[in-house]
């Protein structure tokens, strides 16, 4: 699981900077001292769990400055593996049926698909993402052919004689528009589709004990896609409260127990998802239910499954959010696929070559941090990380010397309490390029972690 924090000892949360990001404390944070000595998952586990017990209490891990150790990271940057789009042909599917309801069924199988690498991988914790830091990358994606029902065809039942379809590229780019809190901004375009989607991934996290507690940060209020070829229609999907169990157990596994909206003003059309609590003994079910209805946006009240009158429910939804999905229509007693989530492992996407990426490039950014990591030099891969770490806090203590705004680079304003991040110039200008697979970027030094 994605997560804004890292870990070490004795540590307090920090109170917010006056620098001018969202910043926090200058002070360098303290560090555990590693060897180069290979950890299995048992002893990674117990030295976490170690470290966890210290924040028994802290009302948000995820805003406190502490520096995991490199063996317990996964070397991957947070930015690149913090992403919506692990089947992004259901993404560009959203706006492809000519009715609401059609939509909304789209819209849903995009939600059940957009994490699957949680679903077919395991947990792990990626580095702490730098303020200035940013990714991008692309996917080429076939058209999905639809059925009878405007359901994707999986892979599975696909015809040999099916002729070949159009593809299309979807471009993403995100960046760290804060520090303290950790908040970053992304945005994703497929121009083609006339489909894009925007937000703020911040996170709040804390330790009860048994698990971890993940919610929404206070930036973070969802994903918001937009359809500019159904008259603009937006939808917003809201996360639900997650929580990464299995610590004591040594068993890592992400369960989900709260609900869930995705809305619709334009369509008037709402879906309330409730993804149920672990069964009897413990044992989890992943089990989700849930109602597509008409609803009043000026008027939204309705924020349990129960709440909703018959009269106003089209479709019910129900299934397992880690294998198969269903929906029933109001009019029918019949059970049909939404989406079967068995055959299906995230896309691999394509990132500029690194002769072509910044400095503060995600990959480039922690390329000798991975290295020392894949090669198991895990004492020389801390070192690198910890070296990173105090060039950031050197570049803000002169930002808060010198009176100093950071401003982010393809993002402005770095956070907004409206979820909706907006594209700078030079953010429009690095999308639009990698539309035409051109990585050409001018390098501004100034402008975020490296000196």
């Amino acid at each position: 699981m994605a997560s804004s924090s890292s870990g070490s000892q004795d540590v307090q949360p920090s109170p917010p900077s006056s620098n001018g990001s969202i910043g926090g404390s200058l002070a360098p944070p303290p560090t555990i001292a590693v060897s180069d000595k290979p950890a299995d998952d048992s002893s990674k586990l117990k030295l976490f769990l170690g470290i966890l017990r210290k924040f028994i209490g802290v009302t948000d891990i995820a805003s406190a400055r502490f520096s995991l150790p490199a063996q317990l990271l996964e070397p991957t940057p947070n930015l690149e593996y913090w992403n919506y789009l692990d089947r992004p042909e259901t993404f560009i599917s959203i706006g492809d049926p000519d009715d609401g309801l059609g939509r909304m069924l789209a819209l849903l199988r995009f939600w059940f698909t957009k994490d699957l690498k949680y679903v077919k991988g395991k947990p792990c914790k990626p580095y702490n993402s730098a303020l200035g830091e940013f990714f991008r990358c692309t996917w080429e994606v076939e058209d999905p052919a639809l059925d009878s029902s405007q359901r994707p065809i999986s892979a599975t039942e696909k015809s040999d004689a099916e002729p070949a379809r159009k593809t299309f590229k979807v471009s993403y780019l995100t960046e760290q528009t804060s520090h303290h809190p950790p908040v970053s901004a992304f945005y994703v375009d497929c121009p083609e589709k006339g489909i894009t989607a925007r937000g703020f991934d911040q996170l709040s996290v804390k330790f009860t004990g048994t698990s971890l507690r993940v919610t929404p940060g206070a930036h973070n209020l969802g994903i918001f896609v937009t359809l500019s070829k159904r008259d603009n229609e937006e939808y917003q999907l809201t996360h639900p409260v997650a929580h990464l169990g299995g610590i004591l157990r040594g068993t890592l596994n992400i369960t989900v127990a709260d609900t869930c909206y995705l809305t619709c003003p334009k369509t008037r059309l709402k879906v309330i998802l409730h993804y149920q609590e672990e069964g009897w003994l413990g044992r989890t079910q992943n089990k989700v239910v849930g109602v597509i209805f008409n609803y009043d946006p000026d008027n939204d009240t309705k924020t349990k499954v129960k709440e909703v009158p018959e009269k106003d429910i089209i479709a019910r939804i129900e299934g397992n959010w880690q294998d198969t999905l269903y929906y029933t229509l109001a009019s029918s007693n019949e059970k049909q696929l939404l989406i079967d989530l068995n055959p299906l492992f995230p896309v691999a996407k394509h990132v500029p070559p690194e002769e072509d990426q910044l400095p503060t490039e995600s990959r480039r950014f922690w390329h000798e941090v991975t290295t020392a990591i894949l090669a198991r030099e895990y004492g020389k891969a801390t070192a690198v990380k910890q070296q990173l770490e105090e060039r950031q806090r050197e570049k803000a203590a002169a930002r808060q010397a010198n009176k100093e705004d950071w401003q982010p680079r393809f993002f402005t304003p770095a956070a907004t309490r409206l979820g909706r991040p907006d594209l700078s110039d030079e953010g429009v200008r690095a999308l639009k390029g990698l539309h035409h697979d051109d990585y050409r970027l001018e390098t501004r030094p100034e402008n975020g972690v490296l000196k």
